[in-house]
């Protein structure tokens, strides 16, 4: 199976892979698995209401993504998925309140690269174990970033961008969707990169982040394809480049960073799926399971399309090898950038 540049399979190859298999009953795939780990803990699950934490605020990539999967699951798990929305500490407050859940299955939580990779590198102290408090579910998705400015700016490509940041440097102003974000994180690469400096603006979600660009208030910033292209398409705001390997489908004469010159620039906001560390391995591997199959849903695929967002599907076996790689990527950015978190 073909690989992308983060290691894990790529949409195409896992949606063939997949697709033969999108009718089979998820329940009797996942059940089928348990039995044979001897877990009869998961036979009868779920039974009660399963709780998917996202630790941000509502509205944005993450919260999509979970609220997406929850509705599925809910369908072919024959149970009750809801999402609680659970922001602050740049999502380690609700990526915390997963590892302390007692570890049954039923408080699960979807969180994006900069809550499981990147807080261990900004934060001295997490008030959990980032490599031993979880149990890992599966990669599930990812998206990019556009480079954004109003639509009313001079600023008309990402080389006025550039031009316009020496000209004033460190006074042009770029919005966050919070401190130690993926959206703080990749145009901090994207400074190192290209040798200059800007002002961070933190704010507590990716949709405040929008409203004070909308606002005027800030010169630029990251936003994730989700919360962008409905504004994109609208004309309130205009993309200079995308942060993704390749140019989005949705916006295709938006060009990737690499291409304005950025040569390997890459920085995508992935979503993973966890459990608390000690949940039943027949439970992990349920959902694993489901959310694979669901993926592959043809549904699931045309609403994450839409979004740009790229389908991994991956497995509970890989994602630790894909977290590490990541932690390891920005952890030297990290380092080198000097950021940290109170």
């Amino acid at each position: 199976m073909r690989e992308d540049t983060k290691g894990v399979p790529c949409r195409r190859a896992v949606l063939s892979g997949l697709g033969g298999l999108a009718a089979l009953s998820v329940t009797g795939a996942g059940m089928a698995r348990a039995q044979g780990q001897g877990q009869g803990a998961a036979q009868d699950y779920p039974n009660r209401t399963v709780t998917i934490i996202v630790p941000f605020a509502p509205g944005g990539s993450t919260d999509f993504v979970a609220r997406l999967l929850a509705q599925h699951l809910t369908t072919v798990l024959h149970g009750n998925f809801v999402v609680d929305n659970r922001a602050g500490g740049s999502g380690t407050v609700g990526h915390g309140a997963v590892a302390r859940a007692r570890p049954d299955g039923y408080t699960l939580g979807v969180s994006p690269t900069g809550t499981f990779a990147l807080a261990p590198f900004l934060f001295e102290k997490l008030p959990y174990d980032s490599d031993k408090g979880f149990a890992p579910i599966s990669l599930l998705a990812g998206n990019a970033m556009f480079v954004c400015v109003h639509a009313s700016s001079d600023i008309r490509t990402y080389a006025d961008l550039i031009a316009a940041a020496k000209a004033q440097p460190g006074k042009l102003t770029y919005g966050s969707a919070g401190a130690g974000t993926i959206s703080q994180l990749a145009p901090e690469m994207m400074f190192d990169m290209a040798g200059i400096e800007m002002l961070h603006v933190a704010y507590r979600s990716g949709g405040l982040q929008v409203q004070a660009m909308l606002g005027k208030e800030t010169t630029m910033a990251f936003v994730d394809t989700v919360t962008a292209i409905p504004y994109l398409k609208s004309g309130d705001l205009r993309a200079l480049a995308v942060t993704s390997a390749q140019r989005s489908p949705q916006v295709p004469e938006v060009p990737t960073l690499a291409e304005c010159g950025l040569a390997g620039y890459r920085a995508t906001n992935d979503f993973g799926f966890f459990a608390p560390a000690g949940t039943p391995p027949a439970i992990v591997a349920a959902l694993s399971d489901a959310s694979r199959r669901i993926l592959a849903l043809p549904e699931v695929k045309a609403r994450l399309d839409n979004a740009s967002i790229d389908i991994y599907a991956g497995t509970s076996e890989a994602f630790p090898a894909y977290q590490a790689e990541e932690g390891r990527r920005w952890g030297e950015l990290i380092r080198k950038r000097g950021i940290k978190m109170e």
